[in-house]
This record gives C-alpha cells, structure tokens and sequence, in this order.
C-alpha cells in the first residue's frame, strides 16, 4: 500500500516538473507607437537613413526558459520610408526589393542563446525576396518592469543591430554599387518596447 502511494506521489510531482518545464514563455505584445525597424546606407559620401511603418512580430520570451522563447517578425517591403517618396517608390522596384512579387521579409527564431549580461543571440532564417538565409543575430535586453503609466503592465526592451550585405538577398544586382553611388551594406537597428499583463 505504502509502496503504491510512493508510486502515485512520484508521478504526480513528474508531471508538475515536466509542466513546468515545458511552459510557454510568455508573450508581450510590441508597442508599435513605440518600436522600429530602423536602417542606413551609404550614397556616394552621405548616408540615407529610413524605416519601415508597418511590421508585425510574435515576442515571447523568459531569460529564465529561452527553450520556449521564441521572435518571429514579418515587415511589409511597401512600408519602406526614407522622407522621399520617388525614392521609396525605386526602392519597391525590380531594381531593388520587387515588393509587387515580395511583399514581405520575414524573420523566424529557432533558439535563443544567453551570451553573459543583458547580451542574448536569436538564431533563425531570414528571408529577404526569393532568398532565405539562416543567421545569428545579437541582442540586448533591457529589461522588464511595471509600466510607468499603467501598473497593470509590465513593460520590456529589446534592441538589435546588424550589418546586411543588400547583394547577398538579391536586393539590387550590384549596378549603383559598381557606380560607387549605393552601398551594399546595409546597418540594421531593431528596436523593441513591449507589453504584456501582469
């Protein structure tokens, strides 16, 4: 009898551990008001500077269960916007994005590392035009705290930056580059501000 009750005991305290370790990282919802997807690139000896406005993104994550912790990002090519709209329209162009046959780029996460600090890295695919390319992508987290304007959330930071070779994902065939007029690397910065329920 005693030997049954062990049994019953130890499985229900297995079947706690193995749900708990298997939980879901929770999900935060990005503050769009609040977050960009910011880029540079050189022209001849200036540097043009632009963002996309529309993007969409899956955030869930817990430095303490990055197993479950995932980021997902889809951005909308026609969103492009560099204060220049004959420039954003070349920019949608075959000679660059084709955002009429591409419409978005997309990231998705396939595990998250802690690197020491507040320093993590995301490995994924990126998928950029008819090209899908896997990578390693640095991060910081900022944190996570009570909402100054609303103690019934809590607020977290995210900031990546990368260097994207345009060329590498089709984007553009090297002509302007050649010309010494557009770069080929491309800096990234991806800022994040999200919520969630306390």
């Amino acid at each position: 009898m005693k030997r049954a009750a062990s049994l019953i005991l130890g499985i229900f305290f297995l079947l706690i551990l193995g749900s708990n370790s298997f939980a879901a990282a929770p999900e935060w919802k990005i503050d769009s008001d609040h977050s960009g997807i910011y880029f540079g690139v050189s022209h001849i000896y200036s540097t043009v500077k632009g963002h996309f406005n529309a993007f969409e993104g899956v955030v869930a994550f817990d430095p303490a269960n990055l197993k479950e912790s995932r980021f997902d990002f889809k951005v909308k090519v026609k969103s492009i916007d560099t204060n220049n709209s004959k420039r954003d329209g070349h920019l949608q162009s075959a000679d660059f994005f084709d955002a009429g046959k591409y419409p978005e780029m997309t990231f998705k996460s396939t595990a998250i590392a802690h690197a020491g600090g507040d320093q993590y890295t995301v490995e994924g695919t990126m998928t950029v035009k008819d090209v899908s390319q896997k990578i390693t992508l640095p991060f910081t987290f900022f944190g996570a705290k009570q909402h100054p304007f609303d103690p019934k959330l809590e607020v977290a930071g995210f900031e990546a930056r990368m260097d994207i070779d345009r060329l590498a994902y089709h984007v553009g065939y090297g002509k302007f580059y050649q010309m010494g007029v557009v770069g080929k690397d491309v800096k990234v910065l991806i800022s994040i501000e999200a919520t969630r329920n306390k």
